[in-house]
């Protein structure tokens, strides 16, 4: 069995669904992992924010504007106008969600899982049923039902021991070969629909290469590889042949657009072999990520936007020791925040954090719990690993950076107003 994982660059019109059909053509020992189609997610989390504040015909003018981009990807691949029923009706149920649910803020990460996860049953949808047009036989698998994680919307684990029963009964007996699942999303044990974190269909497929022992996974991306950098961003960007699983890692937690964060673990927990290759031209080897690959030694630069500073400090000015860092910590966690650097003195601690919409409960928080919080947003995290003085000259030096973190093998800055030339 092998994984192939497709982003939603990769299935953005129907060229690209065609191109899928080419990349799996001739496969009979296969498990497609699909996101939502092109920028579905972003117009669902709109949908769902219109939802949050009452405007329903906002909502709904958002989900006819998602219906129609899709109906014109369905009638562009069957050559004619098409109906698809299945289509049909997850459209009709995303109305009802949007326009009968009494909501409350309490339950925000639940309808947004809820309302998000339409994106990736519709492009499956399309996928499985085009698939099957074109004589390539599939199921299509409900990925809610399959894989149960934890009761942790927005951001879910997914409990492989539980999930691996109902994925390989799921795929048992079917008389076919080729299954396609959706990325990103799970259920929780109360039936309820989870989400696996922003760009979560990476992890999704690396639970199914784990729970089906595959050979390899694959994740098809509009780029040849793995690169040092991101091109848009960094001019000399090229590309790695080979990383190891600890290099990925660390890559990933610094916010290299390179793989999900909680991706490897359940692959290197079966020494299962993972590619990164070109969407555009299947031939071409991309990058293999194994526990086998010399460790890199090339600079790699990642930019992570869209960052927040919190500086927090006891209110009497006393030492920020451990046991006040588990408090902090613990509040984070319960409001979902993920941190990418720690900055401590003896008495603030820095952190640098994903912006979210919990960023005000948090620090109201904190206060409650007799903290002080200064937050500074729009700022960006810079991470240099096997840096040398040109680049640190180039991209660092002159820059309005806020905390600046330099050891040996990595430059770590907090940056305002960045700029890259």
């Amino acid at each position: 069995m092998k994984v192939y994982k497709f982003g939603g660059a990769s299935v953005r019109t129907a060229d690209g669904v065609r191109n899928l059909a080419h990349i799996v053509e001739g496969e009979q020992d296969l498990f497609i992992i699909v996101s939502a189609m092109g920028k579905t997610t972003n117009a669902l989390e709109r949908v769902f924010t219109h939802m949050q504040n009452g405007r329903k015909e906002e909502a709904n003018e958002e989900i006819k504007q998602i219906q129609a981009y899709h109906a014109e990807i369905i009638d562009n691949l069957w050559g004619e106008p098409t109906n698809i029923n299945e289509v049909t009706l997850l459209f009709g149920q995303l109305r009802n969600i949007v326009n009968d649910i009494v909501y409350r803020s309490a339950d925000a990460e639940l309808w947004y899982d809820t309302i998000v996860a339409y994106g990736e049953l519709i492009s499956t949808t399309i996928i499985s049923k085009y698939l099957n047009h074109i004589g390539m036989r599939n199921r299509w698998i409900d990925m809610r039902t399959t894989l149960l994680t934890n009761q942790r919307h927005k951001d879910a684990n997914v409990d492989i021991k539980a999930s691996k029963h109902r994925l390989r009964a799921a795929i048992e007996n079917t008389g076919v070969g080729v299954f396609v699942g959706q990325g990103f999303i799970g259920g929780a044990p109360d039936g309820t629909t989870t989400t696996l974190g922003r760009e979560g269909s990476d992890y999704s497929a690396a639970v199914v290469a784990n729970i089906l022992s595959a050979e390899s996974m694959s994740v098809w991306k509009d780029v040849e590889g793995v690169l040092n950098a991101d091109p848009k961003i960094f001019k000399d960007a090229v590309k790695i042949d080979a990383l190891n699983y600890l290099d990925t890692i660390e890559l990933a937690y610094s916010g290299a657009q390179i793989i999900h964060p909680k991706t490897i673990k359940p692959l290197q927990n079966k020494n299962i072999p993972l590619y990164v290759r070109p969407f555009g031209d299947k031939t071409k080897p991309g990058t293999v990520i194994n526990g086998e690959a010399e460790r890199v030694n090339i600079p790699i630069m990642i930019y992570k936007p869209n960052q927040v500073l919190l500086i927090i400090r006891s209110k009497d000015f006393s030492f920020v020791m451990e046991e006040q860092f588990g408090e902090i910590f613990s509040l984070l966690d319960s409001y979902r925040i993920k941190t990418h650097l720690i900055n401590n003195s003896a008495v603030d601690l820095g952190l640098c954090v994903d912006a979210s919409w919990h960023i005000d409960e948090l620090i109201k928080a904190l206060e409650e719990e007799n903290f002080m919080v200064e937050k500074t947003e729009d700022v960006g995290l810079l991470t240099i690993r096997n840096y040398n003085s040109e680049l640190y000259d180039r991209y660092v030096h002159g820059q309005q950076h806020i905390i600046r973190q330099v050891n040996p093998e990595s430059v770590r800055v907090v940056l305002r107003s960045a700029k890259f030339e």
